[in-house]
């Protein structure tokens, strides 16, 4: 099953109508792209869910022993900021596979804002593909990532056996698995080595 994507046209959901909808259906996980479209985003079959927890699994433990912010998992929903959008109907609210957040960063936020949907871009996002997501709707997801402020995105692509790196001010870095990724002056001292998702 892929994610079912609903074009609302002209009925534009406030953030805290969006916020309701989610608290309203919380078996459901829904995403909001900059064109205001909702997308109602499927669960994941075993083997991906099974990645997802080892990628958010190493990067707890880099930041356990690091310190330096905050880990999150795919249930969390950021709200981007966006300059180039200019209805707050149409800013987007995503879920990244994993991402992260310098601690002054996330601190910086109000506690109201830390409990909704943290209006910030993480620092680092990963979007792992599954076997049923659409790479070209990960990699518009990922770029929406990079407006937004993101300095450091991968999206891992198993079926396929890449890997892509986006960096701020940078064309995207394609690397054929097994690999190890840094992460670089985003994440001093991370790696991620990459020899399980090759087939």
């Amino acid at each position: 099953m892929t994610g079912l994507t609903l074009n609302l046209d002209t009925v534009h959901l406030s953030d805290e109508q969006f916020y309701q909808l989610c608290q309203n259906n919380r078996d459901l996980n829904f995403e909001r792209t900059a064109r205001g479209e909702l997308i109602i985003m499927p669960p994941v079959g075993g083997d991906s869910g099974n990645r997802e927890t080892d990628l958010i699994a190493d990067l707890v433990i880099w930041n356990r022993q690091t310190n330096l912010g905050y880990t999150f998992s795919s249930s969390t929903v950021f709200k981007l900021p966006n300059g180039a959008v200019r209805e707050a109907w149409a800013t987007p609210i995503r879920s990244p596979d994993a991402a992260w957040i310098r601690r002054e960063r996330y601190l910086a936020l109000t506690p109201e804002q830390r409990r909704k949907f943290p209006p910030i871009a993480p620092d680092f996002a990963i979007e792992l593909r599954s076997a049923t997501d659409d790479l070209e709707m990960l990699r518009a997801k990922i770029r929406e990532y990079m407006e937004a402020g993101v300095q450091l995105g991968w999206l891992i692509n198993p079926q396929q056996q890449q890997v892509e790196i986006y960096r701020q001010g940078e064309d995207v870095e394609v690397r054929n698995l097994p690999t190890e990724l840094s992460g670089e002056n985003v994440l001093p001292g991370f790696s991620l080595n990459l020899s399980l998702y090759a087939l």
